[in-house]
């Protein structure tokens, strides 16, 4: 349930990166319930190398915005440089006020925008290392 809820949140910021690494979860996690089940070996050696690389993962993502070793969460890198799109948390985390400012000059398109971001009780980055947190205790 955990990776279902992450994959709604970063779909709706097209973060597709983590999309594909939740999908893959929520796959080996299904497999991995039919392998205890049906005792069958090769699923749960499925699973575990998985979890394994599930951890990694979720590391990477702590690190990622937490912004060390010279990671920067402003990078394009979560959406395969395919957009410019960063989490949904950034601009609805809890208590944050979102304002958006129309661009006032000439020839810049009508659909674009600045968002200005205030108030928010805890920054985004913090609601993403949260959130790969839970996902590294559930799966140890």
């Amino acid at each position: 349930l955990a990776a279902l809820e992450r994959q709604i949140f970063d779909f709706l910021g097209f973060q597709w990166a983590p999309i594909l690494g939740n999908f893959l979860q929520i796959i080996v996690v299904i497999l991995g319930l039919f392998g205890t089940i049906q005792f069958r070996p090769r699923y749960i050696v499925v699973y575990t190398v998985w979890t394994a690389l599930w951890v990694t993962w979720n590391v990477f993502i702590i690190c990622f915005y937490l912004e060390v070793g010279g990671l920067s969460k402003e990078t394009d890198l979560m959406t395969f440089n395919i957009s410019m799109h960063r989490s949904w948390w950034r601009e609805h985390g809890p208590g944050c006020i979102r304002r958006v400012v129309r661009p006032s000059a000439p020839g810049i398109l009508e659909d674009y925008s600045y968002i200005s971001v205030t108030g928010c009780m805890i920054d985004f980055q913090y609601l993403e290392v949260i959130h790969s947190a839970i996902q590294i205790l559930l799966s140890v």
